[in-house]
């Protein structure tokens, strides 16, 4: 991240590229700043997304030298490539509206004609470019020689272009208002995409729904169709996997769990995060922590908020 990228030798430094993305780096060095940062938000995001699981998504800090939970075709290897290929197309479709990049600008204005109260302005997220450029990026390590099985490469292939389908489907229509002593006379509206947090909120439904797949000769050439046979056929909008995952309830290398060991849980909750089901039914111990907090605040006129500062015990549950 603190890489200028205003060299082309600078794209030898990021460790894990296929020669084609290298190329690409070479090509398009002012993109790369928007490539890092999306790979920062991926990693932030998906742990985010996943606190309450006892997959939470750790292991995504290691990257590019993942481990077998997201090397071997899993269902949070699925998770973890159409975030990263959403994050990716989403920094730079971003960067072109915030005037980052030369070769691209706003987004075109909507073909849609625009309602009675509002009018297109603005400057919406180019979201073309941002695929385009994303979508190179991004799949090309998974067209390329690289080692890896074809079930594999075309499985993250599928779980890359629903990341990119659940960020154009969640462009959204975005106003600001204008008008004598703030009304709202005239509303000034763009297409605009929303953060990261809700994409990835969006996959986590996905991840919760994925199918399990085989890649078959169907007719002339493979596809990833339903192991089960009695399950509906694959959309465009589902992430697949290929392999179970391990329950993650104890250390396994081999598997890439990490266990749940020392993991805090919730011990009122019913969800994911309860301790029943985070500690895999091994009990847990509470402990007790102070935390300081702001209280008692006041608004002065005008215009600041004073606070004291308080000190109260809070009960903590860690899994045995």
């Amino acid at each position: 991240s603190g890489v200028a990228w205003n060299e082309s030798h600078h794209c030898r430094l990021l460790a894990g590229l296929v020669p084609d993305q290298i190329q690409m780096c070479r090509r398009n060095l002012e993109v790369m700043h928007s490539i890092v940062r999306a790979a920062r938000h991926t990693k932030t995001v998906c742990q985010k997304t996943f606190a309450d699981m006892r997959w939470n998504c750790s292991s995504v800090q290691r990257a590019p030298s993942f481990g077998p939970d997201l090397l071997k075709g899993t269902r949070e290897s699925a998770f973890v490539h159409a975030l990263a290929a959403a994050a990716v197309t989403h920094s730079i479709a971003q960067a072109c509206t915030s005037g980052e990049l030369p070769l691209c600008s706003c987004g075109s204005v909507p073909s849609e004609v625009p309602g009675p109260d509002f009018r297109w302005g603005g400057c919406g997220d180019n979201l073309p470019y941002g695929l385009q450029l994303g979508a190179a990026f991004a799949d090309s390590p998974l067209k390329s020689s690289k080692p890896g099985t074809q079930a594999l490469k075309a499985m993250n292939l599928h779980n890359n272009a629903v990341g990119r389908q659940v960020l154009s489907d969640s462009l959204d229509t975005k106003c600001k208002c204008h008008g004598v002593s703030g009304s709202c006379s005239v509303k000034t509206c763009w297409k605009g995409l929303p953060n990261l947090d809700e994409i990835a909120s969006d996959l986590k439904s996905k991840y919760l729904a994925a199918i399990k797949v085989t890649h078959r000769l169907v007719g002339p050439r493979k596809q990833l169709i339903p192991k089960e046979m009695d399950i509906r056929p694959v959309k465009e909008t589902d992430l697949v996997y290929l392999i179970n995952s391990p329950d993650y309830c104890t250390p396994n290398l081999h598997l890439g769990s990490l266990g749940t060991q020392d993991r805090q849980c919730n011990k009122t909750s019913v969800g994911s995060d309860s301790c029943n089901l985070m500690c895999c039914g091994r009990g847990y111990n509470a402990y007790t922590e102070e935390v300081v907090e702001r209280c008692h605040c006041k608004y002065h006129w005008c215009c600041y908020v004073v606070c004291k500062k308080c000190q109260r015990k809070v009960e903590r549950y860690v899994c045995k």
